[in-house]
């Protein structure tokens, strides 16, 4: 993905250091799964990162690193969708997911 990487805000948050003030968010990551798009869809897909110990693999980053928001749909296979699935816990129901660069032209030239 052009060295891009994939992450989940969970919030934003700022602080002043000095004189200066620092406009960051909280993500969880996510890694590629495989070294190219998927063959049938052309598509990226990505898995949530975990540490050793099972929790979430996250970090503050500053906001200009952001580059621009990234639109995720669930790799479903072959079983039925969850039915207490909602647009509030989505991200957290499935094992992997298709970063859509059909969402927009921007998406479709920036990571592909």
């Amino acid at each position: 993905m052009r060295g891009l990487d994939v992450a989940h805000v969970w919030l934003f948050l700022s602080f002043k250091y000095g004189d200066t003030l620092y406009q960051c968010t909280l993500v969880c990551w996510y890694s590629h799964v495989g070294d190219k798009p998927d063959e049938e869809t052309g598509m990226w897909i990505v898995k949530p990162d975990f540490c050793d110990n099972g929790t979430p693999s996250e970090a503050i980053i500053h906001l200009d690193c952001v580059l621009r928001a990234a639109h995720l749909v669930a790799v479903c296979g072959e079983s039925f969708v969850h039915s207490n699935l909602t647009l509030h816990n989505s991200l957290d129901k499935f094992d992997s997911y298709y970063v859509n660069k059909y969402v927009d032209h921007h998406a479709f030239k920036i990571a592909f």
